[in-house]
């Protein structure tokens, strides 16, 4: 009768471990939307985030940019509307907001960061799989691309093409493709990534995507990587330090 009482503590402390649980995983969701976006309407100050874009057709389609908190040359794309993850079907909607190519133009606050200048070829672009992620709560790492994602990129930039091909980085096997051109507005990295992996179909929540710019033989273009991701995700492949766009 007496380990009663102790029974009941183990569980309402079980209940509370769970509950900061996930608070902390919609951490950044609440950064934004309780912090940011307030600012930005009633101020027109989007701090603590470095910008909040709001189009004329509502919140919903809008957007932050955060400075992650680890520091360095690292920044997070985060909508304003309430999306999990990559594995959310509203981003496969033929109107949704293209979070890539939002996510893509904030070079030059990456370059802020980096304290200088950043080559089209030395940035890249991530979204974890759901079971790589620390954050339920849609967000695009914006970086410099690590040493073995730019050397990779490098090598194969002639072999690149529209068709997913077998690309070895870091120990992992990644699908990739190229796309064409100097901006990714007319991109959409999701819906490739669901139309043309099999396996990705239904199970996008699996998949880690890496965007990544470089230069094409004939031209400027960007590098779609992708695989099923369990330990780590794309975000590995990028680097805050931005050590090879300094070299």
């Amino acid at each position: 009768m007496m380990r009663m009482p102790w029974l009941g503590l183990w569980m309402l402390s079980a209940v509370a471990v769970a509950a900061h649980a996930y608070a902390a995983r919609d951490q950044l969701r609440h950064i934004v939307l309780s912090q940011c976006l307030p600012h930005w309407l009633q101020q027109h100050d989007a701090s603590p985030c470095l910008r909040v874009w709001v189009p004329a057709s509502g919140t919903q389609d809008g957007y932050a940019l955060l400075a992650d908190g680890k520091g360095g040359a690292h920044l997070l794309l985060i909508p304003l509307r309430r999306l999990v993850g990559i594995e959310s079907p509203e981003l496969l909607q033929p109107d949704a907001p293209n979070y890539f190519a939002a996510a893509w133009q904030a070079r030059e606050q990456l370059a802020a960061r980096a304290s200088h200048a950043l080559a089209f070829d030395a940035v890249g672009l991530a979204i974890n799989s759901r079971y790589s992620r620390t954050q339920d709560q849609l967000h695009i790492h914006i970086e410099c691309q690590g040493a073995a994602l730019h050397a990779a990129l490098m090598q194969e930039a002639a072999q690149l093409n529209e068709q997913w091909m077998s690309l070895q980085i870091g120990g992992d096997t990644y699908y990739a493709r190229s796309v064409k051109g100097a901006a990714l507005e007319r991109v959409d990295p999701f819906a490739l990534l669901n139309g043309q992996i099999a396996a990705a179909r239904g199970h996008m929540g699996r998949y880690t995507l890496v965007v990544a710019g470089v230069r094409l033989p004939d031209g400027p273009g960007f590098a779609l990587l992708a695989r099923r991701a369990v330990l780590h995700g794309g975000e590995a492949l990028l680097d805050s330090t931005c050590a090879v766009a300094g070299r």
